[in-house]
């Protein structure tokens, strides 16, 4: 399949305006391929000789094609382009015939049936270049059209899509048409839907979900459609420019690559934020950001959008920050940036720290692959960390009088970051362009360290060491201890900071605790003086703030990364102050690291049951803490990562065979597979277990857990089943792929997959490219051996981005996670 370069974009852009296409789609043609016809109303620009140009397809078969009433022929098609040949200036119509593959990767047209009830849902996803998968169309986001789409359904269906749908017969939907809009955002999602409806502001809005998840939808539809109505109003008041389009459904689809997607009128999201068991007000947290984000992009993105790929940022970015923003503004969460520290944030940073990396806004992205490339920790956590330091350097009022002159210069239409960075510009006195060539043009990570020095009257200077050339305005945090609490900490003053510093800053008596970027308002790595860092390890959980305390085990979690801290002294840390804290997303994200990162890679093999054993420890003493009852969120999270690093079977076994943890909570599905999951890599189940369980629990995350544990089973013969399925096998769905490789790789089974370890580096680049850049994903992602830390490991990997040519998709997984690798092994040394 050829890809779309931005010079061929821009030529095209320069040839032709598109104004509307009628699509006619028919989904009752059975479970391989549907029916798809579009006719194209183009215009090719006055001044133009005759010319050619290309629509994209990618057709099961290609049944006919008419240009201006004349057919062309079907076989001209090369890949997925059809040539249109010696158009003349002036307005054209393309009609386009052809069946379609429904796909099973969560890409184009997504199939799924229902293994609880049998029932069939298809819904599209057609981001970045996957419109040709269901109609012809000119796929770019910059030749923007109306939409006028007719959806034929099996009889019980309901019909979903950007505008408001109506059904006229005969299993016939007709969607409202669409103002102009990219090719990429429309959307169709249809099956038996169960739907919670209502009305805000005027406009219909939805819920959806499968059948078999209608009464966890229901349990959850008023906070869902409080949290939407709260967004909703507050864009209102920030923005001048009303909601775009004539509907507000969110629908909860199976199988989803993403979390959301942002369709104007129709946002699709992964269907496991419909919960259908326990979870933390942390994760309802996070849903109400998703929900929140995806709503901002109805202006950042479908009211304005990208001219091209290499401005994703003024989608993505903007979406992040608002998301947060808007989620601690409007809604009853009060943390979100919290999590953002804690979590979101590291994601940006070890992004921005490999060899991948690139600016939030790069200057040149050659084609669409490279641009799929970076939908990543870069464009969205960094980018909503640059925003919001740009906010603080620039104050509110004025951001927003900028972003508001982008919607009404651009409303409808595609900017670019120069359009952006001059409707904010026109907003204030500071020089923005050199902000934005500063933050948006660079790369890598700044880092803050500070000294402190005393004087002869007692009182201090603060002088700040600056690796790096982004200007900074921070907060510093100075902390005394707490007279009245042994272990507290009390904020005596929090001083505003410009970086680079002209002069060192007096700051009184020597604090117990000096915290540079207190509050967590730019992006940068931070240190500690000696002073300060002895604080920390005595007295973290003393601080007031958990939005500080996220800023302090960032700067923790980076100084082991970059082996100016001892794994083990993390732990240590963990053990120490954890079971203290009161935030979940805190909880979470340190117990986060120190299993996933300290325990299974930044440690050698001999240490981990040590590291297992003091997790244990911390887990158990949370589950004391919580005992009580008022505390049901930290139970849960200490129950789960308790069952996570179980070095031996017998107390989740207990807990599995009485169906609860004493004292609760009952083992509700999740946990029952995931104690499932830890018993079948110790060798304490076989796969008769397995079977029972999924007789029980046959729903689609019921099949995910079972492939999950037959594939973390220590037996031979179950390995082979796993390797095959996932790299011979072209059968599981994207879904089914992720959960086996998640069982496969297990740091307790190093020997019995050792020989699968080089045959990776093979498979993994042959199903990459047999099945796309969703699977090629999820194998850079998912099964990849990241237990084998080891320099062989390290040595294939290089030698098969050196000669296996490897699909871009994989490519930049496999170049992530060798680094990542290289990291851990000078974690190791260190």
């Amino acid at each position: 399949m050829s890809v779309l370069t931005r010079d061929e974009a821009q030529t095209r852009a320069q040839l032709l305006d598109v104004h509307h296409y009628t699509i006619e789609l028919d989904l009752t043609g059975g479970d391989e391929t549907f029916d798809s016809r579009s006719a194209i109303r183009f215009t090719v620009r006055d001044g133009q000789d005759a010319t050619d140009t290309f629509v994209e397809v990618k057709p099961a078969e290609l049944r006919s094609v008419t240009l201006d009433g004349q057919p062309l022929d079907p076989q001209t098609l090369d890949g997925n382009r059809l040539p249109l040949k010696n158009l003349a200036p002036g307005p054209h119509e393309l009609r386009v015939d052809a069946a379609m593959r429904y796909s099973r990767t969560g890409e184009g047209m997504h199939r799924f049936t229902d293994p609880a009830d049998g029932e069939t849902y298809v819904y599209t996803q057609m981001f970045m270049d996957d419109v040709q998968r269901v109609f012809a169309a000119f796929d770019q986001p910059d030749l923007k059209a109306v939409f006028d789409l007719t959806v034929k359904a099996p009889a019980g269906w309901s019909v979903l899509a950007n505008g408001v749908t109506e059904h006229t017969g005969d299993g016939v939907w007709r969607a409202a048409a669409t103002p102009p809009v990219s090719t990429y955002l429309v959307a169709v999602a249809a099956g038996p839907w169960h739907s919670v409806r209502t009305e805000h502001r005027g406009l219909p809005f939805g819920l959806h979900c499968r059948r078999s998840l209608a009464r966890h939808l229901d349990a959850d539809a008023e906070e869902l459609l409080d949290v939407t109505r709260a967004c909703f109003d507050r864009y209102h008041e920030k923005f001048d420019e009303p909601y775009p389009f004539d509907s507000y459904d969110q629908a909860f689809v199976p199988e989803f690559n993403a979390g959301a997607m942002e369709n104007p009128g129709l946002v699709t999201f992964r269907d496991e934020f419909v919960y259908r068991s326990a979870v933390t007000d942390a994760e309802r947290q996070t849903r109400a950001m998703v929900i929140a984000h995806e709503m901002a992009h109805m202006w950042f993105g479908d009211l304005v959008t990208l001219k091209w790929w290499d401005d994703i940022w003024l989608n993505e970015s903007f979406a992040e920050y608002m998301g947060y923003q808007i989620t601690a503004e409007a809604t009853r969460f009060t943390g979100p940036w919290t999590e953002f520290g804690v979590a979101r944030k590291a994601w940006g940073y070890d992004a921005d720290q490999r060899p991948s990396t690139h600016p939030v806004a790069p200057e040149n992205v050659e084609d669409t692959a490279s641009a799929l490339l970076n939908f990543d920790g870069i464009s969205y956590a960094k980018g909503a960390s640059a925003l919001r330091q740009l906010v603080t350097w620039l104050g509110e009022k004025d951001f927003l009088a900028g972003i508001n002159t982008h919607f009404a210069r651009h409303r409808f239409g595609n900017a670019s970051l120069a359009d952006f960075i001059d409707s904010l510009a026109g907003a204030t006195d500071r020089d923005v362009h050199a902000w934005a060539d500063a933050w948006l043009r660079t790369t890598g990570v700044d880092t803050l360290a500070p000294t402190v020095t005393p004087g002869r009257d007692g009182t201090c200077t603060l002088t700040v060491a600056h690796t790096g050339s982004r200007p900074h305005r921070i907060a510093v945090g100075l902390y005394d201890r707490d007279l009245g609490d042994e272990g507290g900490l009390i904020l005596r003053e929090r001083l505003d900071l410009d970086i680079p510093q002209t002069e060192p800053r007096s700051i009184g008596k020597r604090p117990a605790l000096l915290l540079l970027n207190d509050g967590d308002l730019t992006y940068t790595k931070v240190r500690f003086d000696p002073e300060s860092f002895a604080t920390v390890r005595a007295h973290l959980s003393g601080l007031p703030d958990p939005l500080t305390r996220a800023v302090v085990w960032n700067a923790l979690r980076d100084a082991v990364r970059d082996g100016e801290l001892a794994p083990a002294a993390y732990l240590d840390a963990a053990r120490t102050h954890l079971p203290h804290e009161t935030d979940l997303a805190l909880v979470e994200g340190v117990l986060a690291f120190a299993t996933t990162q300290i325990a299974d890679r930044y440690l050698t093999p001999e240490q981990r049951p040590a590291a297992l054993a003091t997790l244990t420890a911390l887990c158990r003493d949370l589950i004391r803490r919580t005992e009580d009852g008022d505390h049901p969120g930290l139970r849960l999270i200490a129950v789960r990562h308790f069952i996570d690093v179980a070095a031996q079977p017998d107390t989740i076994t207990a807990w599995f065979s009485e169906g609860t943890v004493p004292g609760g909570p009952e083992l509700d599905p999740e946990l029952r597979w995931r104690v499932l999951g830890r018993l079948a890599v110790l060798g304490a189940i076989d796969d008769a277990v397995i079977e029972a369980e999924l007789v029980q629990d046959p729903s689609a995350a019921g099949q995910e857990g079972a492939a999950r544990c037959r594939a973390a089973l220590p037996d031979p013969e179950a390995k082979r089943r796993a390797w095959e399925e996932m790299f011979t096998g072209d059968g599981l769905s994207n879904y089914l792929f992720t959960a086996t490789a998640q069982g496969f790789w297990q740091p307790e089974q190093a020997d019995l997959v050792r020989a699968y370890v080089p045959r990776y580096y093979t498979d993994a680049v042959a199903v990459a490219a047999r099945r796309g850049p969703a699977i090629a994903d999820a194998a850079g992602r998912w099964a990849f051996p990241v237990h084998a830390v080891d320099a062989d490991t390290l040595r294939l990997g290089e030698e098969c981005l050196r000669d296996a040519d490897p699909v871009p998709a994989l490519r930049r997984k496999l170049a992530d996670q060798l680094d990542d690798l290289a990291r851990a092994l000078r974690v190791r040394r260190a």
